[in-house]
This record gives C-alpha cells, sequence and structure tokens, in this order.
C-alpha cells in the first residue's frame, strides 16, 4: 500500500492510501496553468465575496465574506488550474484547502456558476471541459454498474446518516424552509403526498421505480395496495426485503432488482422518486415511455425529480463533472422543461400538478451532512478512510449550496393522460 503523510496541517494528518485514490497523489507542478488559475480565483473571489487566505497569511477577495483557507498551495491551485472543477473537489479530498463553513463558500460559487467564465470565453468549455467515458452509458449494463457503484456502497454507510425510515431524497418541511421538525416527519409527509397524488387505495396495484430502502413501498402497502418496486442495487434490495418481512407484508410488496426497461404488465400508478437524475439524456425517452406503456387508462404517475434551469442543462450536460467521478457516474440532472419536452415528444402524458420545495432538499442536506459529521467514528469503523469522509462531506455540501444558491431545485411532478 502507497501511503501519502503530510505535517502541513492537521487535516493532512492521516495517511492516504495512494492505490485507493490515486488522484489524490501531489500533482505534478504546472507553473502556467496554477497562475492562471490564481488569477481566475481573485476574479471569482471578487465577483462571489468570499475570502481565500494562504498559507502565508495573505488574502484576497471580500475581507469579511465566507473563508476559504489554503493549505498546500503549490497543490490547491496546479489541481484548479489543470483539472478545473473536478481539481477543485479533488483538491478539498487532499486536504490542501479547507473551510469553517463549507456551505457559506460553496453557495455564492453555486450561485455564480454560470458567469464565472466570462460569456464571451464560454465557447472555450469544449476544449476544457473533461467528457463523460464511453463506459458510464446507461444501457442496462450500465445502469447497473453506475448503480452499485454508489448504492451498493454498504446500508450501513447509509444508516450513519439517513433517518430511521431510510429515505435517500428530499423531505417536504412545511412552508419549504427550516425547521426544527425530525427529518423523518417531513420524509413521511413527502411521501404521503405523492402516494395522495396518484390515488393509492385499497387494491391500487403500485409500480416504483427505485426501490430506495422500501419505506415508500411499504406506506403504500400499508395503504391497501399491491406494491411492485425495481431497483438495481442488491444491497437496497436485500434491506427492502427484510423491512416488507419485518412489517409482515411480504403478500403486498414484490422486491424486484430489475432494470425498469425490463418490466412488464399494467398498473394503476406509478411512483419513482429521484430516480430520473440516474437515467441519463439518451435514455429519457425510454424511461418515460415506459411509464406510460406500464399505466393502465386512468393512472397517474407521481414522479418526484431534482432540477436544474434548462440553459445550465444545455451548458453543462456535455461535461463529467467531480459529481459524475466521485458520486453518482452516468447521472444528468433534468429540467423541468426537458422533462415536458420529452414527455410531449415520447409519450401521452402530461404534468397536470407541479410542487417545488428546493429549500425543504436544502434543510434535508444539512441534515444529513449534520449527521454523517456526527457519526464520523461508525464510518470510519465501517473502513470508509478520511479521504472517503471528506469526499461525502463534501458532496452533502456542494448539493446543499446548490439548492441554497436556487441553482439546484426539486419538484413532485404529477402526471396522467388528459382526462384521466
Amino acid at each position: 500500500m502507497t501511503i501519502l503523510h503530510s505535517s502541513r496541517n492537521h487535516v493532512r494528518d492521516l495517511p492516504v492510501n495512494l492505490k485507493r485514490w490515486p488522484a489524490m497523489r501531489p500533482p505534478q507542478t504546472a507553473p502556467a496553468r496554477a497562475a492562471v488559475a490564481r488569477l481566475l480565483l481573485r476574479r471569482i473571489a471578487r465577483q462571489t465575496g468570499i475570502r481565500v487566505e494562504l498559507p502565508d497569511g495573505s488574502w484576497f477577495g471580500e475581507a469579511g465574506g465566507p473563508v476559504l483557507r489554503v493549505i498546500d498551495e503549490a497543490g490547491f491551485f496546479t489541481r484548479l488550474g489543470r483539472d478545473g472543477k473536478v481539481g477543485f473537489g479533488e483538491s478539498f479530498m487532499a486536504g490542501e484547502w479547507d473551510s469553517p463553513d463549507l456551505v457559506a463558500v460553496l453557495e455564492p460559487l453555486a450561485r455564480c456558476v454560470g458567469t464565472i467564465v466570462p460569456r464571451q470565453l464560454q465557447w472555450l468549455r469544449r476544449f476544457y471541459d473533461a467528457r463523460h467515458p464511453v463506459d458510464e452509458d446507461n444501457d442496462k449494463h450500465g445502469a447497473r454498474r453506475n448503480i452499485a457503484r454508489h448504492y451498493d456502497l454498504s446500508n450501513d454507510l447509509f444508516a450513519q446518516f439517513l433517518d430511521e425510515t431510510m429515505t435517500y431524497s428530499s423531505a417536504l418541511f412545511p412552508a419549504d424552509a427550516a425547521c426544527a421538525e425530525e427529518l423523518s416527519v417531513g420524509q413521511a409527509r413527502k411521501i404521503e403526498r405523492l402516494l395522495d397524488a396518484v390515488r393509492i387505495r385499497p387494491g391500487v396495484r403500485l409500480l416504483e421505480i427505485g426501490t430506495g430502502w422500501g419505506e415508500l413501498a411499504l406506506r403504500a402497502a400499508r395503504r391497501g395496495a399491491r406494491v411492485t418496486t425495481v431497483t438495481l442495487s442488491t444491497e437496497q434490495a436485500a434491506l427492502a426485503r427484510t423491512r416488507v418481512a419485518a412489517a409482515g407484508l411480504q403478500s403486498s410488496v414484490d422486491v424486484r432488482v430489475q432494470d425498469y426497461r425490463d418490466v412488464e404488465g399494467t398498473y394503476d400508478a406509478v411512483a419513482s422518486v429521484e430516480m430520473v437524475e440516474a437515467v441519463g439524456e439518451k435514455w429519457w425517452p425510454a424511461y418515460f415511455r415506459t411509464i406510460d406503456e406500464r399505466l393502465a387508462p386512468g393512472g397517474r404517475v407521481g414522479l418526484q425529480a431534482i432540477l436544474m434551469p434548462h440553459d445550465r442543462l444545455l451548458a453543462s450536460k456535455s461535461s463529467w463533472t467531480w459529481i459524475h467521478k466521485y458520486v453518482f457516474p452516468g447521472g444528468l440532472i433534468p429540467s423541468e422543461r426537458a422533462i415536458d419536452e420529452t414527455l410531449a415528444a415520447h409519450t401521452s402524458l402530461r404534468a397536470i400538478d407541479r410542487l417545488h420545495f428546493g429549500r425543504s432538499y436544502a434543510e434535508t442536506l444539512r441534515l444529513w451532512r449534520d449527521r454523517f459529521t456526527a457519526h464520523a467514528r461508525q464510518v470510519g469503523a465501517l473502513g470508509f478512510d478520511q479521504t472517503f469522509r471528506r469526499m461525502w462531506t463534501f458532496y452533502l455540501a456542494y448539493c446543499e449550496a446548490g439548492f441554497r444558491a436556487g441553482y439546484l431545485d426539486v419538484a413532485q411532478l404529477t402526471l396522467a393522460r388528459e382526462g384521466a
């Protein structure tokens, strides 16, 4: 095992397993790229109001702004100049920069994401941004591999930061605002609203695409529905089946490890919560067409989806980002317009009701991050090292910042055919 030690700051005191994390190897110096990155970060700091502190005590940006503290100056600017946004995240993983309030630094960056690079230079993205690897395509083989890389990490890992419902999607809080309410209560409200939207009652046949750990299926079954729920995650399916058995609902819930494209039959209702983000643009028509084909006459669809502005989708959909590399390979967040256009072009379905609650997602992510941080020792005991924990912390903070900035949103869309 190759390890890297550093005593330059407490963040980097623990060894990094370079066999597991090869990108954490100190980058070869690239003075020209590092100089460009430094100039660009000065511009960004002025634009966003953050304060960048350097190891020698100097700083630039806004005096009272949220602090981005550079620990390894050469490593940070070299990564930033060489690998852009991917390098920014990797530099945090490597302990080359830190912040006393990570979300406070990332939120203004997310708010200005479309203007960080001057408009007249945006065309250069095609030469600078990394492109999606071919093996991340979400065909049936690729989709299973991509899902496994995230959702099959460990059920015990997810249990460290999710609430007792094991729900890994946005809760719904009152007035779409941060509050002191229990996370599990907000998760129940989200699920029950979706089940109401698709009119779940005794005898209804429900297809759920994307099982998670089974909470929606359990709640639908308790209402008297007959549930078929499909997932590509073997870990999620195993725990969902255990929970169904513990609730005595085996006769009402069928948990399958199955691709949505292989489901047959018709159902009175379809539910899919934050699954479309993993489908990929190429497969959106197949995903929505499958839902349309599986839905019985008069049925409804409950879709919960993370969303981004349509112009940002068009500008960034070909880029391969830090999130793709480390968290969600093959994923793409759609815009609401893209969903509407795909429905119109490939299905008989239309949105008949919409509820947006992005601020609730910001609060959900804050609560997850607080729980993850509080359980750092337990996460380490599961075999997830410091580099992984910094990666996961950055992921949760990065997403929270996106929702707080309004760059990301989440919505429940109720879909139906005309007259349904």
